[in-house]
């Protein structure tokens, strides 16, 4: 779906990536972009930067909360009418602790915010794209829910659930001959300041790169698409390769079962 003259709203657009999406959808031509995000100073700052360039819609949300979506959605609707292009992007991760460290909370809202929240603000715009049959709706996973790394139990859970849901939905639509689109992102580590501290064999992302081809995905209505690309062959190499070799080589000789020992994440 071409994104000129559309209505978009991201979730956590109000930094990291989906802050620098929004901007690069204004610039594209986008007639509305909509973001939420549960810190209002972020959201007076990307209101301030991103006014400039086109209509700018910016709602505190908390996306864990059913009935924090449900106000954000009411003003959203009243104010821009439909959305063309929903775009899951907001997501945490709460530490690097080990799962037997973790607590209750940690669980509830790791799992709140990556899995379920994006599954509760997609039921509220999903049902009026299918009655209308066109939208597109963009999911931004991660490529750790399909490796799973030491220190990150909760939230790789929470993305390999994440990436289980839109894949689901994706065929469900395809099955209705619907022409509402479901694209699925998965990229590696990006430098945010989410993931502030950890020492990768492999190259960190650089958050604009990941924003341009997570649009250029949903303008070509592509499905999956794991960044980089050689992410795309995890599923294949785990199937080859024996457990224990797999083991060696990514996690040990690549150092990928090490990446989060020197985790600090952001200092807010």
């Amino acid at each position: 779906m071409k994104i000129f003259n559309k209505t978009v709203l991201i979730t956590g657009g109000a930094s990291g990536i989906g802050r620098i999406m929004g901007k690069m959808a204004l610039q594209k031509g986008a007639a509305c972009l909509i973001i939420w995000d549960i810190n209002e100073q972020h959201l007076s700052e990307v209101q301030d930067e991103l006014s400039s360039l086109g209509k700018v819609y910016c709602h505190k949300a908390d996306i864990s909360s059913p009935e924090s979506i449900d106000a954000a959605y009411t003003d959203t609707v009243r104010e821009c009418g439909t959305v063309d292009i929903l775009i899951n992007c907001a997501g945490i991760i709460t530490n690097n602790k080990r799962f037997f460290e973790q607590d209750d909370t940690d669980v509830q809202r790791t799992i709140g915010i990556n899995t379920n929240g994006a599954m509760l603000v997609t039921l509220r715009f999903i049902k009026d794209m299918v009655a209308r049959n066109d939208g597109h709706i963009c999911n931004v996973t991660s490529s750790a829910g399909m490796l799973a790394l030491p220190r990150m139990a909760l939230y790789s859970a929470s993305k390999w659930a994440s990436i289980g849901w839109s894949e689901s939905i994706t065929l469900e639509l395809e099955e209705m001959h619907s022409r509402v689109k479901v694209t699925t992102i998965a990229p590696y580590f990006i430098n945010t300041g989410m993931f502030d501290g950890i020492k990768s064999f492999f190259r960190i992302r650089k958050p604009e790169e990941v924003a341009a081809k997570t649009l250029r995905a949903i303008e070509h209505d592509t499905r999956y698409k794991g960044i980089p690309f050689s992410s795309h062959f995890i599923r294949l190499m785990q199937g080859i390769f024996p457990y224990g070799l797999f083991n060696f080589i990514f996690g040990h000789v690549c150092g990928l079962y090490t990446v989060m020992n020197s985790f600090k994440g952001r200092a807010n």
